[in-house]
């Protein structure tokens, strides 16, 4: 009689088995943390350059464990374990033990469910720790390095697996490095004294290799316990150090190099190695050095990406629009080469206008809190002022080589003796009797 009735009710009302089961699902999805810092990257932004975001040599975390294309690297992943196992004479029980118990906070850290159950999310995590602990104790202390090491001597690997650490998709939270890491336990070659801190190895690591100088400073104000990961640690070396306001950016639109140039402004390369520091002062614009590569461009992608999904502040996103602005054509690029504020490793001057513009598409401007607002706003009226180009075209076209500047002075003083001659004649025959 029961199930007599229950089937009558269902017939009544057909939703409720629906229902049932979409309250099950939802009673069964995870809580979103606070402490998540790994991402996905958009599709806006990946369509615009797939690779730059795609691991090409080793996976690191989860989100790219288990990829065809990476497998090769599993093997010296392991190798490395083994020898950092043998390095600090801690059982491979302990370290698991570590991963182990922070196996929820690591889980937070990551934006979406990781699939992988615990034995195998554990061996994950363990193996690229000891993996990238290695990595950055054979960068800094060479004695470490073996003959046979593939990554640092034959084949010499190091130049396809650094890039892949920078990328956001592939980052392990940076606590779990430094519970992993045992400085105490590992035995110093002679001539070493310093047991280096993990921040410490990573900043020799990433600043060697990407020639980011003058960061020595901000090093020193960096808590390690405020770094989410890599990419993290790269943009804080990155960003200003004493950061001014944005302001509302009234115009969306600011003057090329070209147009500055026109309009007399002159370019100078500052002395700053921070991107950041882009200046403008009685007609001089003052714009840090830039390389253009490849990997820049893997760098700033990534660096962009996780400040959009994460930061509240937009310095990067800020720094490729103002960038994208300034930059139209390979002319633009030209006047940045000719005045040593670019450095283009593409070559091609076309190329290298096309990496500064796509970096900038898919971002997404604050007109109300542009970092750049009031540099573009002088800019801007200075390229208003008709005066400038006035000037500037003077100087361009006709005081701009010594010969030109005599030719032009020969034809003024002609211009004058001619009309002493005219004004002299017309005095004579005034005077002459008739």
């Amino acid at each position: 009689m029961g199930s007599s009735n229950q089937a009558s009710s269902d017939i009544e009302n057909p939703y409720v088995s629906i229902a049932i089961s979409m309250t099950e699902e939802l009673d069964s999805l995870p809580p979103l943390s606070s402490v998540c810092c790994i991402y996905r990257v958009s599709e806006r932004l990946r369509l615009v350059n797939e690779k730059a975001y795609t691991p090409q040599v080793v996976s690191i975390g989860p989100l790219h464990h288990g990829k065809d294309c990476l497998k090769a690297m599993e093997e010296h992943k392991k190798r490395y374990l083994r020898d950092y196992l043998k390095r600090t004479n801690v059982s491979l029980e302990d370290y698991i033990k570590i991963v182990k118990q922070n196996e929820l906070g690591l889980r937070s850290c990551y934006a979406e469910t990781i699939g992988f159950d615990t034995d195998e999310f554990v061996k994950i995590i363990l193996v690229d720790s000891a993996f990238i602990i290695e990595v950055l104790l054979r960068y800094s202390i060479p004695e470490f390095q073996d003959e046979h090491d593939r990554i640092f001597n034959k084949p010499w690997m190091l130049q396809d697996v650094w890039p892949d650490l920078r990328l956001l998709e592939n980052q392990l939270p940076f606590f779990i490095l430094e519970e992993v890491y045992k400085p105490d336990k590992i035995s110093l070659p002679s001539g070493h004294t310093e047991k280096p801190s993990i921040i410490k190895l990573a900043h020799k690591f990433f600043t060697t290799l990407m020639h980011l100088e003058g960061t020595e400073t901000k090093l020193e104000q960096i808590k390690p316990e405020n770094v989410a990961h890599f990419v993290d640690f790269l943009r804080t070396l990155y960003i200003p150090l004493n950061p001014r306001d944005g302001e509302k950016f009234k115009s969306l639109n600011a003057p090329s190099m070209t147009e500055l140039h026109r309009a007399g402004v002159k370019f100078r390369v500052a002395s700053s190695k921070n991107l950041f520091d882009i200046h403008f002062n009685n007609g001089i614009l003052k714009i840090p050095k830039l390389t253009i590569s490849d990997e820049i461009e893997l760098t700033i992608r990534n660096l962009l990406a996780f400040e959009q999904c994460h930061c509240v502040e937009n310095y990067l996103n800020d720094y490729v629009v103002i960038m994208d602005r300034l930059v139209n054509t390979p002319k633009d690029v030209d006047l940045l080469v000719k005045y040593g504020i670019v450095e283009n490793r593409l070559g091609d001057s076309s190329e290298g206008a096309s990496l500064i513009n796509k970096l900038a598409d898919g971002v997404i401007m604050d007109s109300d809190d542009f970092y750049f607002a009031g540099i573009c706003k002088a800019l801007n009226d200075y390229c208003s002022t008709s005066w400038h180009k006035w000037k500037a075209n003077l100087n361009q076209n006709y005081f701009n080589t010594p010969w030109a500047i005599v030719s032009v002075t020969a034809a003024i003083l002609l211009l004058i003796l001619t009309i002493i001659q005219a004004v002299c004649s017309i005095l004579q025959v005034k005077d002459s009797p008739p």
